[in-house]
């Protein structure tokens, strides 16, 4: 097993469960390989894009694989497809895993799973890859929520370190609650604002709930099985996102030309 280079921090993505847990997975492997603290830092896509790379090793997780980290002494634990491929980066990718489920098989490697763990890692995969067709995936769905929710420096302040802490945390009645309140009036309501923008493109405007179960819930109808639907949603308070979904894969054409 090729030695591991001690990096100066750990960097992920700040939006989602993946970027958490991997995140945190990557910091306790660094600690327990070289001891002392690792700073985690995490971002949002457009300050990452901004940031100036300045150390002379780093571990990268949830983020896409680009030159600027292509560097010796880094090392890349991603899932996204990117058209650069490393000549000097360590990376560890899969497409068809989660940036969690890679590093947890670095953390493995070195002796430090436990059951919590995977139980964990397994729900993070399940909600990122949106795999519906597993007995866990509302549950998981839960436990993605919680990081959109409550946000991803708050989290890490509660669970102190304790990534294990995470599973069937207190705040996880709320969410269930949410679901159970929320998701009803907002598929509700996406189902009566939707409007044509082009033959077989529909915009949905959402508002409450949990925004990826609301558009596959409606994408599930029969009338929408050849139709794009697309959305916005706000990621951070100067940020946002357009989403592209369809059933039949038309939705990555759409996207290509926005």
């Amino acid at each position: 097993m090729e030695a591991l280079q001690k990096p100066e921090i750990i960097l992920t993505h700040e939006s989602d469960l993946d970027g958490l847990v991997s995140g945190c997975l990557l910091k306790r492997l660094a600690e327990h390989q070289f001891g002392g603290s690792i700073p985690l830092a995490a971002y949002h896509l457009p300050p990452w894009q901004n940031r100036q790379m300045v150390e002379h090793a780093a571990w990268v997780s949830d983020l896409s694989m680009e030159p600027r980290l292509d560097r010796p002494g880094w090392m890349v634990v991603d899932h996204h497809p990117s058209p650069h491929q490393p000549k000097h980066a360590r990376y560890h990718f899969d497409v068809k895993e989660c940036a969690a489920s890679l590093a947890y098989q670095l953390v493995q490697q070195h002796g430090l799973g436990n059951e919590q763990l995977d139980t964990l890692v397994h729900l993070t995969k399940v909600t990122d890859l949106f795999i519906e067709s597993d007995p866990d995936f509302e549950r998981a769905c839960d436990h993605a929520e919680l990081v959109k929710t409550y946000h991803f420096h708050p989290l890490m302040k509660l669970l102190d370190g304790q990534l294990e802490r995470l599973l069937n945390h207190p705040l996880l009645e709320v969410i269930r609650i949410k679901r159970q309140v929320e998701d009803p009036m907002g598929l509700e309501w996406a189902r009566g604002h939707t409007r044509e923008l082009a033959p077989g493109v529909r915009y949905v405007d959402l508002s409450i709930g949990n925004h990826n179960l609301i558009m596959n819930q409606l994408l599930k109808d029969p009338a929408m099985e050849d139709v794009v639907l697309l959305s916005i949603a706000r990621r951070s308070p100067h940020q946002f996102g357009l989403s592209a979904r369809s059933r039949n894969g038309k939705a990555r054409e759409v996207a290509s030309q926005l």
